[in-house]
């Protein structure tokens, strides 16, 4: 696990945003990665996406490091936000919003407040 470790830590320190998923942010392969990598792909966030399906060492290492047993994973500024649907949750209560704003994030409010509208 400590190369795995190493490289996942190395990876969150580099970017500002990373989501560990299944596929890709252009190509998720997973219901549950296609919905994060949607809403910061729509919000216009910029990401670090890592396919954990490329790496069996980093699909169980995130899992060991974060102490999160589910695949995706948000990081924002070397912290760990949450699964799909702690971020689903975020995203309509403006919390994700408030932790981007706050760590200096840039993203689309106006795409954040149509994401709400449309789940009102």
């Amino acid at each position: 696990m400590s190369d795995a470790k190493t490289r996942i830590e190395d990876t969150i320190k580099a970017n500002d945003v990373v989501l560990f998923m299944k596929g890709t942010k252009s190509m998720p392969q997973c219901g549950f990665s296609q919905r994060v990598a949607g809403v910061l792909n729509y919000m216009g966030v910029d990401y670090a996406d890592v396919n954990v399906l490329d790496d069996a060492e980093i699909r169980q290492g995130i899992k060991e490091f974060s102490d999160w047993p589910t695949i995706p994973q948000l990081y924002v500024k070397g912290e760990f936000v949450g699964g799909c649907d702690i971020v689903t949750e975020m995203t309509l209560s403006g919390e994700l919003d408030t932790l981007l704003d706050g760590c200096g994030v840039a993203y689309s409010k106006d795409a954040a407040d149509k994401i709400r509208e449309a789940n009102a």
